[in-house]
């Protein structure tokens, strides 16, 4: 976990060193309308802003999708997947592997995969955590707790996402 906060609007103390540093007089002079040298903006308002805009709520008709739950609401169990032929999954965790046959790029054509597929429960997929075949229906309620400009446990998504306590 970082020791010390990274500059978001107001800058360090400068150290006074002849090279390689700030001089704030200079600086507020050629930006005079900075949002930043008017006091406008604060950590505390940057930390505000981003949350609502980046962290929380839904995104409606953004980016070719009709709306973004940043809550992860609705995000699926994986046990709960569909497979099968007709554009569905080979298993919850591959897309279908069949060609859709002579001609077709269709996934509609792909009929069901029939082959031997890895066993979920013997895999060791790397890195700490609960794993990669945990469900998202699982996770997403933590995740949508957190927040990106706050301290964070190091090396984990949230407390208890390594599986402890």
């Amino acid at each position: 976990m970082a020791e010390q906060n990274s500059v978001i609007v107001k800058p360090l103390p400068s150290n006074n060193k002849s090279k390689g540093d700030r001089n704030e007089i200079n600086i507020q002079a050629a930006f005079p309308g900075s949002p930043i040298y008017k006091g406008e903006i604060t950590d505390a308002e940057r930390k505000k802003t981003f949350q609502e805009l980046v962290m929380d709520g839904t995104v409606l008709n953004g980016n070719g999708l009709n709306s973004f739950s940043r809550d992860y609401e609705g995000a699926p169990n994986l046990e709960e997947v569909e497979t099968g032929g007709g554009g569905l999954p080979s298993s919850p965790y591959t897309p279908n592997l069949v060609s859709p046959g002579p001609g077709s790029v269709s996934a509609i054509d792909q009929i069901e995969y029939t082959g031997e597929l890895p066993d979920k429960d013997l895999r060791n997929n790397f890195g700490t955590g609960k794993g990669g075949l945990v469900s998202p229906s699982e996770t997403s309620s933590e995740l949508s707790k957190t927040t990106i400009l706050k301290a964070y446990i190091s090396g984990r998504s949230y407390l208890g996402s390594d599986g402890k306590a």
